[in-house]
């Protein structure tokens, strides 16, 4: 267990940050812990620290940003099932632990509905379909016919078994009816190394770690995985748009709470965290991570879990998906 952060607030930073002030508030009366299921300077480790940071000023508490990575995020997702449902012990739920997990993992000894209270969703990102400049194949349409002429041999590389990128890759090679490598790696870290120095050749990569490559000029962006363009990469077609209808593989992130939270509690940080994604400050820092449509009511995040569940589940039935549990 690492504590990685202690966001600390007063009346004064709420004034100027622009936030009201709740002390009076009967909860929380004491500190509240994030959990975020991955290693620091990660995506889901800057989002969690953009809104407890905000939260923290709200609340007039201590919020804390706990790490406890391992097992793509499900690590982090089993602890906190076998938390209080008192609201002192929250999750950055994401992509990998209640969506894709429930699928891949016959042993997950949690259900990502039944153990767990939605509260928000803070973001959806997409992925981008990324390649080194020594490629000759640069357009989707071009890496369709790349793998059909070399069926199981055009490499791309994920940051492990089972992640959102693999999951990408899946949905890629259903639709366009291909072959082609996976490589696995520990993290997106020492993918995106191999990409640029030429070992592997593509990549559905979170928009999160590519864009600071894309827009340096290491790696060259050809696709993005949402049915629209991310505001971060306007000049970038989606995978529909190249001939995928209804392509969406995105990595998405959402605070949880164990089972047995109260409605109340809930809804006010529902409803609290809806005030900090409209912030202005806090809307240019999720453009920047490629976050969008954050927000809305616990209904909604409850049905978009449901939906992501059933999507990808179909996705690991038909490609026959195993990883090791």
């Amino acid at each position: 267990m690492k504590r990685r952060l202690v966001l600390q607030a007063g009346a004064g930073a709420a004034a100027t940050l622009g936030l009201p002030s709740v002390r009076a508030q009967a909860w929380p009366t004491a500190p509240v812990r994030i959990v975020v299921g991955f290693p620091p300077g990660g995506g889901t480790d800057a989002l969690a620290r953009v809104v407890g940071q905000k939260l923290s000023v709200m609340w007039g508490q201590q919020v804390v940003v706990e790490t406890k990575a391992g097992v793509a995020g499900v690590l982090a997702a089993d602890y906190v099932s076998q938390q209080p449902g008192d609201g002192s012990v929250l999750l950055m739920a994401h992509i990998n632990s209640h969506a894709l997990a429930p699928s891949l993992q016959p042993k997950l000894r949690y259900n990502a509905e039944r153990d767990f209270v939605p509260i928000v969703l803070v973001g959806v990102t997409p992925n981008l379909l990324i390649a080194n400049d020594k490629q000759q194949a640069k357009t989707v349409k071009d890496i369709v016919a790349l793998c059909k002429a070399q069926p199981g041999a055009v490499s791309f590389g994920s940051a492990g078994a089972g992640s959102a990128q693999h999951l990408a890759l899946e949905m890629f090679k259903l639709q366009a009816k291909v072959d082609a490598l996976h490589v696995p790696y520990k993290g997106s870290g020492p993918l995106l190394q191999d990409l640029i120095g030429g070992q592997i050749q593509y990549s559905f990569e979170t928009m999160t770690a590519a864009t600071p490559h894309v827009k340096g000029g290491r790696v060259i962006a050809i696709a993005q995985t949402r049915t629209r363009r991310a505001k971060g990469h306007p000049t970038v077609p989606t995978m529909q748009e190249q001939g995928f209808e209804g392509f969406e593989a995105t990595t998405w992130y959402g605070l949880a709470a164990p089972k047995g939270l109260s409605p109340a509690i809930a809804q006010k940080v529902n409803a609290d965290v809806n005030l900090v994604l409209a912030l202005p400050d806090v809307q240019e820092k999720m453009d920047t991570y490629g976050a969008e449509d954050g927000g809305g009511s616990t209904e909604k995040f409850a049905n978009f879990i449901h939906t992501e569940i059933v999507k990808w589940a179909k996705v690991v039935k038909d490609a026959d998906v195993k990883v090791d549990s």
